[in-house]
């Protein structure tokens, strides 16, 4: 096995666009869950509106890049309170019901031949990319050193991956450290006793899944970027990767999910790697390759289940403040 290739593939996932995604939506989820309580089973919805808004914003109607992305988080605002105003007052179960159907079904409508001309259908869309990339301004060329060697456009895709993840951040931060961020954790931990204090409970929660559905639908536009949107991205699956990468760096931390975000996908880099190597050499009692890659997914199950036993804080978390069940 090359042992050397497989590290630099490993270390160079840290800065990749589908890192920076996860993190992005991640955090939205970490508003929704994390401080909220609200179990958003349908995170890969946002990021499907956040991306396809992007693209049919710039193919169909022509728009800058800027505008498009501006477009793209609207219309994520629009969906969560869509989503929000008739089914917020459920509450645990219920609602993560709700939400995995409610992403199945925009998944869907992005898939139909109906709008294909639109949607792209199946073939998803590309070709987008014109004003995004004339918009750099880094001189054509190759930099970095290592496994983070890039060309311009390459940089260009990670330098706005990481100024949004900065601003989101931010935004973040200073509102989970405001009276705003102490009555959402308080509505998590016992929503009766904060509704009889004479705040707005549903208000409250409808604009927690607004603005995760936004960070969401943002990690979607970067996860596009540099390459497509295909509709068979936004499955249920990658909403179980998100709830991993934010468990793992710990659900009521803004940090948390970023840590959590790179060591999955690092994680997931090296197995991919590694796995098929380990049993083309035969070591993997007698797993094809396919096989082999197949298994990393099993190992992300696993580890989930993990996570909510063992560990339920995150490496960032407080186990006194969250537990995923109370």
């Amino acid at each position: 096995m090359d042992w050397l290739q497989i590290l630099s593939n490993t270390a160079s996932s840290i800065l990749s666009p589908a890192t920076m995604g996860y993190a992005l939506a991640a955090l939205g989820l970490a508003v929704h869950f994390g401080y909220a309580g609200l179990i958003n089973m349908g995170i890969a919805g946002f990021m499907a509106i956040g991306a396809y808004g992007y693209a049919i914003s710039i193919l169909t109607f022509g728009f800058e890049w800027w505008l498009a992305a501006i477009i793209g988080l609207v219309a994520a605002a629009v969906f969560a309170l869509i989503l929000g105003i008739p089914t917020l007052r459920l509450r645990g179960d219920y609602l993560a019901i709700v939400t995995i159907a409610a992403a199945e079904v925009v998944r869907l409508l992005f898939l139909t031949t109906a709008f294909d001309e639109v949607t792209g259908s199946a073939d998803g869309l590309s070709g987008y990319h014109a004003s995004f990339r004339a918009s750099n301004p880094l001189p054509e060329g190759t930099y970095g050193f290592g496994p983070w060697t890039y060309n311009d456009t390459g940089w260009w895709v990670r330098i706005m991956g990481l100024v949004t993840i900065g601003i989101a951040v931010l935004v973040v931060w200073m509102l989970t450290h405001s009276p705003w961020g102490r009555v959402l954790k308080g509505i998590r931990e016992d929503e009766d006793a904060v509704r009889s204090l004479g705040k707005n409970v549903f208000s409250y929660k409808l604009q927690a899944l607004v603005l995760g559905g936004v960070l969401a639908a943002a990690g979607g536009i970067v996860y596009a970027l540099p390459s497509a949107v295909s509709p068979g991205v936004y499955v249920t699956s990658l909403t179980f990767f998100v709830w991993t990468a934010l468990l793992l760096g710990g659900a009521a931390t803004v940090f948390g999910p970023l840590l959590g975000s790179l060591i999955f996908w690092a994680l997931q880099t090296f197995l991919s790697n590694v796995l098929p190597a380990l049993a083309q050499a035969g070591l993997l009692f007698g797993l094809s390759q396919i096989q082999a890659g197949t298994l990393r997914f099993i190992l992300v199950g696993v580890a989930l289940m993990l996570l909510v036993i063992f560990m339920p804080q995150g490496l960032l978390g407080n186990k006194k403040e969250l537990t995923f069940v109370k």
